[in-house]
């Protein structure tokens, strides 16, 4: 995705808004999606340095001529920076040139030993060009989701995104009931399901494909294997692709030939709960209160123990984001949902002497509800 100076001042001041809440002068973002989230840059190394005034790229030679073409159009919102030695070192020059003092890094990014060395080369260097009468020397201050705050709330240019990478998948999913016939392996069927996702104008899949076919079905997350489809049998098939880059995903179950009385049932009731978790969604509503919404009906029908996951996940540059749609669980956050939020719905219920069912759509949330974007 090309953004626009606009877009890009936006995220930028929703980040430097979270950066002065949590009181650090400079955030190193060594996340690549949080990268490509705030300039737009999409290479396999990199890092950015966001400070109140500035933000700088830092790309190795690889990525130079990209990264330079990439921010010409943003008004000097992102300047490019370049190394001969290390990103760390890079990061390190950059910091002391800036005189931040409270360096904010990604902690559940940063790896420990990068960490020790960064501060290391903080601590041994000259004194910095600061406007301050401490003699300590920069302190790197852990920080969380400073970044995924702002990524929760998707802004027009990802919603349009969404919305076009939402009704190619879900015509996708029309097509796809074709390809389970009996006597096909699951692995073909993944092959099959993949080549479409790349005709329909993805990049590449967003995750491997599952397809998962009789008792494998229960089996939430099974992998395709050289397993022949039978009749009679239920098969999930689990799917999605990278659009413009972002990531969409939706779950189907196709049963093979006629259903037994369970089977149905099964369906029947994943399908009712997916319906009252969609029910669910608005706006000023906990998370967990979507699950709940799911999680009742199946419960309701006896299927309570087989639905053992969450019921949804938030999307975006990586298909798993904030926000969590399931069970409250310590220390982990339960989201009041928004406007501008995009998840999956995604309840199932396994029992392994009939099978599994998991049917997937993803919601936007809107000013009164949500819009179904893959239908």
């Amino acid at each position: 995705m090309t953004l626009s100076p606009a877009t890009v001042l936006a995220r930028l001041t929703r980040v430097r808004e979270h950066l002065h809440a949590v009181n650090v002068d400079a955030l190193v973002v060594t996340h690549l999606p949080n990268v490509q989230y705030l300039t737009g840059f999409c290479g396999t190394a990199g890092a950015a340095i966001v400070i109140p005034g500035a933000c700088s790229l830092v790309v190795d030679f690889r990525y130079v001529t990209a990264a330079s073409t990439l921010v010409e159009g943003l008004d000097g919102l992102i300047t490019v920076e370049t190394f001969d030695r290390s990103y760390d070192e890079a990061i390190v020059d950059l910091i002391r040139r800036e005189g931040s003092q409270r360096i904010g890094i990604e902690a559940a990014y940063l790896p420990v030993a990068r960490f020790n060395v960064i501060s290391a080369a903080l601590a041994a260097g000259a004194p910095l060009p600061r406007d301050t009468t401490s003699d300590a020397p920069p302190a790197l201050v852990p920080t969380e989701r400073v970044v995924e705050r702002a990524r929760v709330i998707k802004d027009a240019a990802e919603i349009a995104a969404f919305r076009e990478a939402g009704r190619r998948l879900g015509r996708l999913a029309r097509e796809v009931p074709a390809f389970v016939r009996e006597g096909r392996t699951e692995r073909e069927i993944a092959d099959d399901i993949d080549t479409s996702l790349r005709r329909a104008g993805f990049s590449r899949p967003a995750f491997e494909t599952i397809v998962a076919s009789g008792p494998n079905s229960a089996l939430p997350h099974a992998r395709p294997t050289d397993r022949k489809l039978q009749a009679g049998e239920p098969t999930v098939l689990d799917f999605g692709g990278v659009y413009d880059g972002y990531c969409v995903d939706l779950t189907r179950t196709v049963q093979l030939g006629i259903a037994t009385e369970a089977q149905a049932q099964l369906y029947v009731a994943v399908r009712e709960a997916q319906e009252a978790a969609i029910a669910a969604v608005r706006p000023g509503v906990a998370a967990s209160t979507i699950d709940a919404a799911a999680r009742t009906v199946l419960e309701r029908h006896g299927l309570g123990d087989a639905f053992g996951h969450g019921t949804g996940h938030g999307l975006g540059l990586e298909v798993h984001e904030e926000p969590r749609i399931a069970r409250p669980t310590p220390r982990l956050p339960d989201p009041i949902i928004e406007p501008g939020m995009i998840f999956t719905i995604e309840p199932g219920a396994y029992v392994p002497a009939i099978g599994g069912v998991r049917i997937e759509d993803d919601v936007l949330v809107t000013h009164d509800g949500c819009e179904v974007l893959t239908r």
